[in-house]
Parts: structure tokens; sequence; C-alpha cells
């Protein structure tokens, strides 16, 4: 291979790997499964050992996860969170063990205690102690800093505040996984994808009193540094940290000889899915803390330990045909119809290609021969095609132009923020002019976030939409419901039910009606800051008439996107018909603020710089209990401009042409009758 096709074939790995580190570790929503990403992770470290030539500083070999966020205070670890080098098999095991020994040069034939702990699939914290308090918690960030999540983690019950036992070391820095049951995540399943993403979704919320509405758990595995830690070996560490009130995990063992740590791996592996919290692997530890001592590490990796990765759940079936599935936004989603397959004793019939891209990425054709993963509660996808097994005459999938439902030009927007072409392509009708965006959003309306119809669910939707009985969300409110009671399936009581339902949802909070409407870019936050705005239904249709889009730019928490999607929403004819049907049927309860005459009533305040021992959400909460507002632009609206330490410069410059009183905190809390 010429080397500069091997440089740019090894660059690519490595830029598709941050676009999944930025995923998993910022945004907590992976968009690869953990088997997919330790293959491209396994390709790019092969490659440097092949060829010397190579190396790069955003390498998986030089690097842990993704760089701390820009919401939290960063801090540096002072021992570096490492990552794990990865076995899958028992041939890797053996050269692991081999590489030690030659290492530590120890004869072949002795034999190795390791501490065996499986794995949980949550989210690595650093729990740092002075004296027995717990002072400082930190996220693994990049492995180097990490973010400072302390007050999130103090939420949580398995974490100890306070440690009083005498043999417990002066400082230590405890590491461990947050993470949630399996039980405890059928509450939040609506939420979020799976329990890592809950886990990690609450543990980067601002507010920690929104994490503390979580049953987040904690298990302690290992720690950084340490003052006073008497102890020679992992076993032993572990049951010092259950003696100072830590979890950790049940199925820890202690294992001489790869042969019993197979053994092992095999009957965890058996009893995997009855577990109730997710585990991807097990991690093997040299016992000895002496030995540990002297390996040490080699780049991001300790050359004690490794983990043993469980095989995922996946199979290989045959692409039958590719269908095209529109979304309520209209975004077009390919769905693989395969051959039938049973994966993980469930049978498989359908499989997610994610986008065109994701088509592209990986050349898949109706006919093919692929390998599909199911993982927990997943949805099936597309892992790899077996082109050694393609038809010769396969053609490539040519993604629809035009929208399968309506006809409409489908487009690939400009994202805002990436300031790239979105992967996802879309029908470009707003709507209901393409039926399958009506019938999804009508999905929407009913929705537990928005209407919480009970009895009213997406197959509902469907059958009434294919007999005709609805085709806009008012039809919901003035169904024939003697027509409904002639259908199979239905009575006179089941109709009665769903009747007393709809009545019930006449009555409805601003922020689930604006919610409910579906449009793009406002989720149920944007919805209650919207609803904050405008205070009523009535205020919403004037705005729609006469109202200003730029001006919505001032709403703190408001962004352009956003704006635009509103505008998009308001220029469509059948939207504001919409709007105006429903105002006739329902009652939208107006939005009415804590204090109607609060100290800072029709007051206009915007922060910049950190403030001293509040924090940003806090601040604007009390402006706004006080009946004041925030805005997120400096402009003529603007009353008070408040700063904190290290202010923009450019915001305080554009406050004074504009001759916009600055304030600092002290005077902001003089206003409020309050000192700190």
């Amino acid at each position: 291979m010429d080397e500069k096709l091997i440089k740019k074939t090894y660059l690519k790995k490595i830029s598709e790997l941050e676009i999944y580190n930025e995923a998993y570790y910022d945004k907590s929503n992976p968009i690869v499964s953990d088997h997919e990403y330790d293959i491209i992770k396994k390709e790019v470290i092969d490659f440097e050992k092949k060829y010397e030539f190579l190396k790069d500083i955003a390498s998986p070999s030089s690097n842990v996860g993704f760089k701390p966020s820009k919401n939290f205070k960063k801090q540096s670890h002072k021992v570096p969170m490492l990552s794990l080098a990865n076995a899958f098999d028992k041939k890797d095991l053996e050269n692991f063990e081999k590489k030690i020994k030659n290492y530590l040069n120890l004869n072949q034939e002795f034999e190795i205690a390791y501490s065996a702990e499986p794995k949980i699939d949550g989210i690595s914290a650093s729990l740092i102690y002075e004296k027995g308090k717990f002072i400082t918690g930190l996220s693994r960030g990049d492995g180097k800093e990490g973010e400072d999540i302390t007050l999130n983690l103090k939420t949580i019950n398995d974490i100890p505040k306070i440690i009083k036992n005498k043999d417990f070391p002066k400082e230590i820095d405890v590491r461990g996984e947050v993470y949630i049951n399996n039980q405890d995540f059928k509450k939040l399943k609506d939420k979020f994808a799976n329990p890592r993403n809950a886990a990690s979704g609450s543990l980067r919320q601002k507010n920690p009193n929104d994490t503390k509405k979580i049953p987040l758990r904690f298990i302690a595995y290992t720690f950084g540094f340490e003052k006073g830690l008497d102890v020679e070996n992992q076993t032993n560490f572990l049951t010092k940290l259950e003696s100072w009130g830590f979890k950790t995990n049940p199925l820890n063992k202690n294992i001489t000889g790869v042969k019993n740590l197979i053994k092992n791996y095999e009957k965890i592996e058996k009893k995997r899915n009855n577990l109730d919290f997710d585990i991807d692997g097990i991690v093997y530890k040299v016992n000895s803390f002496a030995l540990q001592k002297r390996l040490g590490n080699v780049a991001n990796a300790p050359r004690w330990a490794i983990a043993h990765k469980f095989s995922a759940n996946s199979g290989v079936s045959k692409i039958l045909d590719i269908d095209i599935q529109i979304g309520r936004t209209g975004a077009l989603t390919p769905v693989a119809k395969i051959k039938p397959i049973n994966i993980g004793g469930v049978v498989v019939s359908n499989a997610t290609l994610h986008n065109e891209d994701e088509i592209i990425r990986k050349d898949i054709r109706i006919g093919d021969i692929v390998l599909i993963e199911r993982a927990g509660d997943v949805i099936p996808h597309v892992i790899s095609v077996d082109l050694k097994q393609r038809d010769k005459n396969s053609k490539k999938f040519e993604f629809p132009s035009k929208c399968p439902s309506c006809g409409s030009n489908t487009i690939k927007e400009f994202n805002l923020l990436t300031k790239k072409k979105d992967a996802v392509r879309r029908c470009s009708r707003e709507g209901y002019e393409c039926e399958k965006m009506a019938i999804e959003k009508i999905k929407h309306f009913v929705s537990k976030e928005a209407f919480n119809i009970d009895g009213f669910g997406k197959k509902i939707v469907e059958n009434f939409w294919n007999i005709k009985l609805i085709r806009f969300p008012q039809d919901i409110f003035n169904l024939d419901f003697s027509k409904i009671e002639k259908l199979e399936g239905w009575g006179k009581q089941s109709v009665r039910n769903l009747k007393y339902s709809i009545e019930q949802r006449k009555n409805i909070s601003f922020e689930k009606f604006i919610y409910s409407l579906g449009i793009r870019h406002i989720g149920l936050e944007n919805a209650k800051i919207l609803s904050k705005y405008f205070k009523s239904l009535d205020n919403f249709l004037f705005f729609s008439i006469k109202g200003k889009f730029e001006d919505l730019l001032n709403i703190d928490g408001i962004g352009e996107t956003q704006v635009n999607s509103i505008k998009k929403f308001f220029l469509n004819e059948t939207n504001l018909d919409i709007l105006n049907q429903l105002k006739k049927i329902l009652v939208v309860q107006n939005t009415s603020l804590i204090k109607k005459n609060g100290l800072l009533k029709n007051k206009t305040f915007m922060l910049t710089g950190k403030l001293d021992g509040i924090s940003r959400a806090e601040a604007k909460s009390l402006i706004e209990v006080n009946s004041g507002t925030t805005i997120s632009s400096v402009s003529k609206k603007l009353n008070f401009l408040i700063i904190g330490d290290k202010p923009t410069k450019r915001k305080i410059k554009m406050a004074k042409d504009l001759k916009i009183k600055i304030i600092n905190q002290k005077e902001w809390l003089k206003m409020l009758n309050l000192s700190r």
C-alpha cells in the first residue's frame, strides 16, 4: 500500500474515533456500538504497530475520552485516569500475561494472581477525600483534566460524604463508576436511550436538584493518588472500600491463571442478561500492588490491567430491501428489511441504517450479506458488509432525492453549529402537507409529554388515519364515536373510556401545548422558556401575525436555530389554521410568574463572567422569581449588565456604547435586599 494512502486511511479512522468520542463523552449520546468502536480503535493501534511513521496527537494510543465540557469548571487529575487495553479472546489474554512475565523477567510457569472485576457500563468518576471528607468530584474528561461535578455527585447516596474510620487515608482519590440499575431505568426509558446515557446526562445537569431526581448509584474499584493507604493488593483494597462504606461489585473475584479467567468470563457472560446492571466485559488487574508499581504504564494505559470485552449480540443476515421512513420533522431514516434472524433470543427482521452518509460510508446495498448487532435495548443496526459475498451485479443504493410520501424535494440543511450540512436528509415540506409527517406529528401531539391521552397510542393514530377519522390534531376532539364503536376491537365501554380521556385533556398547560405542536428544535425545555415569554395562547397567536422574529433572539435559551424553526412554523397557513381551531376547543392555561410585582419588575438583565458562590442558573432563577427578565444579547432592551469574574470585554464595551448600566454582583444582590 502506498505511504500516502496508508496515512490517509489512518487519519480517517482517527477522525471517525474523534466524532464517536464527542458523541459518547461530551453529548452522552453514542452513535456506534462499543463493539464497532473497539474494532476501529484496534485498527488504528495495529496501523501504528505495523507502520512506524504513523503517529498522531489524536490517536487512541495517546488520548483518553474527550476534552471536558465548557459547562463545568475544569480541574487536572493528580494521577491521570487512564484507559485500558482490550482483549477479545483467549489468545489476547495469553499474550497479555506473556508480556507481563517478560517485562518482569519471570519464569513462564510463574502463576500471576488477578483481581477479576466485571466492568459496569457507566460513567467514570473520581472522588477526592481529605481527612475523611469528600471535597471534590471529577469526571474522567480527557483523562488528564476532568469536569468538576462535585455537587451532582453529592446527590448520590452510595457515595459516603464523611468517613470516620481510623484506617482511612489522610488523602485519597477513590475512583469508580456511576450507573443506573436496569430496574430503575424502566421509569426513565422514555427520556433516555439506555442506562448509560441516563447516568451521563444526569451527571452533566447544571442544576444538582435535577440530578437528585435520578436514581444514580456508585461502585468503587480503584484509587488515583493516596497518602496513608496501607494495603498490599487490589483484593485487600476492595475489602477496605467496603469497610469504609463504599459499594463494590458483588461479582469481583481473585483468580489465578488464564484458564480460570476464561471459565469465570464464560460463567458471567451467561448470567449477564439477568443482572440488574449493564456490564460490557471483565477487567483483569494484576492483584499485587508491588507488581503493578514495577509494571507501570505504557502510553495511556497500564501494563498491569486489561479489559476482556464480551462478544456483542450479533448475527449475519441478508438485506432484502431498504425502506425509507419519514419522521415528524421530515427526517428520512433508512431501515434495512433483513431475512429474519434470532439475536440474543429476539427475532430481528429490521435494522436501522441511520442516515444517507452511513449507507455511503459502509457502502450498504440491497442483497448484501451483513453483520447485524443488537445490544440491550438499542435498535438493531448494520455493523459491516461481507464484500466477498456481494453479488457482481449489485448496484449502489440511491438515496431518494424526492420524498417517498409527498414527492417534494429532499434536502440536507446547513447546520449553524457545526458549519456543515446535516447528515440527515429531510422532506422540504412543512408538516401536514406530507402524509407521513402528518401521521408522526399527530403521534407526537398525543404522546406522554404532550397531551398524554390515555388509550390513544401510535397504532390507534395510524388506524384512525387509514379510515380518515383524523387528518389534523383538532380532529381528535371532534371524533365520530358512533363510527368508532362499530370498528373491530371496539365496544361501548372502550369508546366511553376514550371519549373520557380526550375530554380530560381539553385543559392543558401552555408549555405542554407549545411542545405538542411538534415545532422542530423546540423540546420541553424550550417550550417552557417560550411559555414564560408569551404567557398566553392569545399572545402566541398575535405574535404569529404581528411579531418580529428577531425579537425572540433576546430570550435567554433560544438561539437562531430555534427562531428559524418557529418562523418556518408560523409562515405555514395550515399550522396557523390548526392553532386557531385548537383555540376554539381547548382551555390553554396562561403561564403566570411566581411574583407578579417582584423587586425586579419590568427590568431586564444580562450576566457576563463567573459569579461568586452562585451558579448562573441560580442567578437567572432569582431574577425570574422576582419578576425580572434575563436576555442573551446586549441591546437597547437591556437595563442592567451584571459582571462577575473575567467578564467578556466585548459585551462591556457594547453596554457602555448603548449607555446601559453596568453593575457588579454585590450591587445586583442589593437590589434584591440580599447580601453575600
